[in-house]
Parts: structure tokens; sequence; C-alpha cells
């Protein structure tokens, strides 16, 4: 069977995965580059009879499915993609299946945006290597204080590390109840008391149709001017247009960001402009140990399906 795995920027997936029990059963074919449009990722992908995505580079909503006949498996890296229409999938006949995934490189690039953000990395490094010396002052973390958007797994781990730093914890979400604040450690608040209290805010929360647009105008309005907005999570969980509002008119201190509402983020976006911004591309999940994981996992699942016993099956 042919077998396409889509959207491998690094062209690391056959150096990472685990392909070698396929070798004789499939036809591997690498796309490094993103699709220009839905019709342009049904063309190059009308032959594939198994797919495998990288997370939501490449959606799969129904119109696209209709248009990939011979398609009988779909491989979502995770297990968790709303960008994946599984009952279309389920109606069309193809079983879509998922992978593990490690946590912890989300959590490790949040700190290091927080981190770059306090010490201001970009601007002594510009500095040094335009032959300058010291430019400004760093900024302290022991004693201010950190929001949490979202205190699940991830959450939990970026509240940990402030901890660690001497950090006053605090953090709300939706569903964030007493007992899970009281197990991480932290204090449970409102949204607004966390916008306003904040000297840098994490986000770690799941996109769904209801964290959508979840930090807009009103939220950054009420954030102190010397405080950051962090975002490792998904990108349309802020209003962008908001956001750089607030950045440009130096409402609030800067932000750090990982994911945006559009991806790869154009040439042209205006976050690229900005001075008080850091900007990195969507590598929370982007780590050695955790794409070499998840490649080998889907390697797993297209030999279990062709196998006819499929695994981590999502549209069961």
């Amino acid at each position: 069977m042919r077998v396409a795995i889509l959207d491998d920027y690094l062209n690391v997936a056959r150096d990472l995965g685990d392909w070698g029990g396929l070798d004789d059963r499939t036809d591997l074919t690498v796309f490094d580059r993103a699709f220009t449009d839905e019709v342009d990722a049904a063309t190059q992908l009308a032959g594939f009879e198994i797919i495998v995505g990288m997370r939501e580079r490449t959606p799969f909503p129904a119109s696209l499915l209709s248009k990939l006949p011979v398609l009988k498996l779909l491989i979502t890296t995770g297990m968790r993609n709303l960008s994946f229409d599984l009952d279309a999938a389920k109606a069309q006949g193809v079983t879509v299946c998922g992978t593990g995934g490690l946590g912890q490189p989300t959590a490790e690039l949040a700190w290091a945006i927080i981190l770059g953000l306090a010490c201001h990395i970009p601007a002594h490094d510009n500095a040094m290597k335009s032959g300058g010396w010291q430019t400004r002052l760093n900024g302290d973390l022991q004693g201010k204080t950190l929001g949490v958007l979202g205190l699940g797994k991830l959450g939990g781990a970026v509240a940990t590390v402030g901890k660690a730093f001497g950090m006053n914890v605090i953090a709300w979400s939706q569903n964030l109840d007493e007992e899970r604040a009281a197990e991480i450690g932290v204090e449970r608040v409102t949204k607004d008391a966390l916008m306003a209290q904040s000297d840098y805010i994490s986000i770690h929360l799941i996109l769904s149709d209801r964290s959508r647009g979840l930090v807009g105008a009103d939220d950054l309005a009420r954030m102190k001017p010397s405080a950051y907005l962090v975002n490792t999570s998904r990108g349309p969980i802020v209003d962008e247009d908001a956001l750089l509002d607030a950045l440009r008119n130096k409402r609030i201190a800067g932000a750090g960001i990982d994911v945006y509402e559009t991806e790869p983020l154009p040439s042209d976006n205006p976050f690229r402009a900005l001075d008080n911004v850091l900007l990195t591309p969507h590598m929370g999940y982007v780590a050695e140990n955790n794409i070499a994981h998840m490649y080998s996992q889907a390697a797993e699942d297209i030999v279990a399906f062709l196998d006819g016993n499929p695994v981590r099956v999502l549209n069961g």
C-alpha cells in the first residue's frame, strides 16, 4: 500500500521513525511542505491508501476526505485532533488511529520562552553579536506571580517549575476545582483575577469551541503594563487582532508565542515585525524524542492495520 507522511518540515520522519516493519509491505512518500489549499492536498494525496498526518498541520474535514476515495487508514500524531472529521471518516470506511505523545517538551518550551522574556535573551544576544555589551536590566521571577490558564498535565508541570523559582502561582480554567489546585499547590482564582494579578501568564488549554477566543481584548486590558503573555497551546485561544493591538500600543510588556491562527506563519504576518515578542515556529511538541515516539507509533498503527487488528482507533 502507498503511505503518505505529511508535513515533515524538518525531513526527519525516515530517520526518527521505526519503519522497518513496513519495508516490504508499503511504499512510503514523505511530504516536507504544507499543501497550498484543500485542492492541492486532494490532488497530491489521491492515490494513497494510508496517510500519516502531523497534528493539525493538514486538516481532514469531510470535504477533503470525500476527495480521497482509496484512503483506508488515516493516522494523527497524538490521541486528539479536532481538525480530523472522525464521523465523516467512519462513514467513508476510513479507520482513524492516533499515537502517544510526550508532554514535557511543551512545558519545557513554555519555560524557555518565559525565561527568554524575563531575561531579555534575544535582546542580549543581538547586542552581543553587534558589538555591544549590557543594554538593559533583566527581570526577576522570584516573588512574581505566574498565572496558569489550564491546570492539566502540562499546566501542572509549568506551575510546579514556577513554584521552584519561588513564584506565587495562581490558576484558572473553566473546569478547575479546589482539589486539583490543592494537588499542585497553587491558588485557584477567577479568570479576571488571574489576568489582573499575573506578571507572567502561560496558556495550557485544549482548543475547542469553548476555548476559542477565550483571551480577548477585555482580558488583555486587565493585564499589568509590565506583564507578559505566553501561548504554547493553540493560536486561536487568543484573539490575535486584540493581542497585536495590545503589543503595538505597549499596553503589555510583551508576549511569547509558539502557536498561531494560521500556520506556517505567513512571512508578512505583523507579529514578525514587533520588537516586544519572542516568536517560535510551533515547536512545543517538535522535540527529538517526542517526534521519534510519534512516528514509531504511527508505524505500529500501520502494521496493526495491515494485520487486521488496528490499535489506538479514534473513530471505532
